[in-house]
């Protein structure tokens, strides 16, 4: 029992600590760290990235640049060309609804679990498809991006 507590807190632990980690870098610190790849892009994808937007046809190290590093790579193919599709999740924490008996009321609740390891939901929040290099094509969740 302690042993599986142990494993769970630490798994937790080091999930936090990666998401915190990960989630430090930003258009403008990417940008200060690699002035010379920002000072190579157009002046109109230069005002994009400082505001972590992207368009159609911008470059992978402008993406790059604006959205950082994906959480996972797709290679695909669209037509006759490969495509490369980068994904972003974003972990939404899940509190269980609070019922007409209260918490208490749901046989499956278990308040020191959710009091200290509210499960994580991830979920694509922006995905951006490369064709020859380029963007093809983007979505993102609009409260997120």
């Amino acid at each position: 029992m302690k042993r599986r507590l142990f494993v769970r807190a630490s798994t937790l632990g080091v999930a936090a600590i990666t998401l915190i980690f990960s989630s430090c870098s930003t258009p403008q610190t990417r940008i200060s760290d690699h002035p010379d790849i920002y000072q190579s892009l157009s002046p109109r994808d230069q005002a994009l990235v400082s505001q972590g937007q992207i368009r159609i046809g911008m470059s992978r190290t402008a993406v790059w640049l604006a959205w950082g590093s994906p959480d996972q790579k797709v290679v695909g193919n669209m037509g006759s060309g490969r495509t490369e599709t980068w994904i972003y999740i974003y972990y939404a924490t899940y509190y269980p609804p609070y019922g007409p008996w209260g918490y208490f009321g749901d046989p499956f609740y278990d308040p020191f679990y959710y009091s200290f390891f509210p499960p994580s939901i991830p979920y694509p929040s922006k995905v951006v498809t490369f064709a020859r290099g380029r963007v093809a094509s983007f979505q993102y969740v609009a409260s997120h991006h």
